[in-house]
């Protein structure tokens, strides 16, 4: 968990320096879409639903340029519109306090919203002239607008690892993109299970 904490400080660093320098044709901004979901052939845990869509603002920025491989930062400002129920009562267990409650309270199913800022790489390879096929990492702060028996309401970290593929006409690109998330707070409360879901996204992009 740690790490990634460290990973987030390194990449703030290099946020606050290429923002810095002057706007050029390395910057492309743009909007994703999506929507992903706990229950699936890669996750499925059965103890509860997560379910959300979201919308993501992409900022993207050419670190290195190799002809094949190109290096870019990423941010992304998002807002998640989550679905949320516990499936397994049994997951709260009797030691804990007021379990009865907390049982009858998270088996209803709830609706909350979660924000995050991802900061993040992807390492992209150019098939052909237009289009590509690239992997990103990222991790950020976001905050959670509801208690879950997994995760506290609050602070907490975002993490995505996603595949991608895209295609380039001119100043705009097309972007489509699978990816996996994991959301925890690095036991700064309690619970600190995590939500994880999978799902996929589609963008464009505009290159300034």
């Amino acid at each position: 968990m740690n790490r990634n904490y460290s990973l987030f400080l390194f990449l703030m660093m290099i946020t606050h320096q290429v923002l810095s320098q002057e706007s050029n044709d390395k910057f492309w901004i743009g909007l994703n879409y999506g929507q992903a979901n706990q229950d699936n052939i890669i996750l499925n845990d059965p103890d509860y639903a997560y379910k959300n869509e979201f919308f993501k603002f992409q900022i993207n920025y050419l670190l290195s340029d190799n002809k094949r491989w190109n290096y870019e930062l990423t941010i992304e400002p998002s807002i998640y519109f989550v679905k949320y129920q516990l499936l397994n009562e049994q997951f709260i267990r009797p030691s804990t306090p007021n379990y009865l409650e907390l049982r009858a309270l998270f088996t209803q199913k709830r609706r909350f919203n979660e924000y995050a800022l991802n900061l993040g790489i992807i390492v992209r390879y150019n098939i052909l002239k237009n289009f590509s096929t690239y992997i990103q990492g990222s991790v950020g702060p976001m905050i959670s607008g509801d208690d879950t028996e997994r995760l506290k309401k609050g602070f907490a970290f975002s993490d995505i690892l996603g595949l991608g593929f895209s295609y380039s006409k001119q100043k705009l690109r097309f972007d489509f993109r699978f990816t996996l998330r994991h959301n925890s707070n690095l036991d700064f409360a309690f619970p600190n299970s995590g939500h994880n879901s999978a799902g996929i996204e589609t963008g464009i992009s505009f290159n300034l």
